[in-house]
């Protein structure tokens, strides 16, 4: 068994806009501010938000991450989901096929997803340094463990291992409150041979 330290960085409900659903919902030659850079280099959460209409209710204030993607993605924890009355399920960053849709609203304009709406599989961000140095690789499945009051372990941590990564475990909001845990906090990376 071997085991190394990272870092946790907890995601709250937020969504990636392809270019057309950020010109539909934004106007023609829109493009998104720069809030806050987040931990992946390259990666930033914007000024804009939108409100997420479900078959049960609304999320108002969701925030857009950026830059564009190729395909629209929203990004919920469970409990959101159950509020807004769909069922999703954990997936990686990008598997939609089968997922539920949405609708995506920024005052009177509208998006409607077919797909698309995930509950991000936990997963720790590595660099190609890092995936060596640790020895790890890209889709390892790994655990990590947490100590303190309400310490547990978390099984099925997927590894995502590319050059401009830094070293980070996303978790989402449900799974940090379940572990009382904040940004910054550390778990230990549990890799059994």
């Amino acid at each position: 068994m071997r085991t190394f330290s990272v870092p946790v960085g907890i995601s709250n409900r937020h969504l990636h806009l392809s270019e057309e659903h950020m010109k539909q919902l934004f106007g023609e030659n829109s493009i998104l501010t720069i809030k806050k850079d987040l931990s992946q280099p390259g990666q930033f959460a914007a000024e804009e938000t939108v409100t997420l209409i479900g078959p049960k209710g609304k999320l108002e204030g969701v925030r857009v991450l950026g830059p564009t993607r190729d395909e629209t993605q929203v990004e919920l924890a469970v409990t959101d989901a159950i509020k807004l009355g769909l069922n999703i399920s954990a997936r990686d960053s990008g598997n939609t096929e089968g997922t539920p849709g949405i609708d995506i609203a920024v005052g009177d304009k509208k998006v409607s997803l077919e797909r698309g709406v995930i509950a991000a599989m936990r997963h720790i961000h590595a660099s190609e340094d890092d995936a060596l140095q640790y020895g790890i690789k890209d889709k390892d499945m790994v655990k990590v463990l947490f100590e303190g009051p309400r310490g547990g372990i978390l099984h099925n941590v997927l590894v995502r291992v590319k050059s401009t990564y830094a070293l980070d475990l996303h978790i989402d909001t449900d799974e940090a409150n379940a572990l009382g845990l904040k940004n910054g906090d550390t778990g230990t990376v549990i890799i059994e041979d």
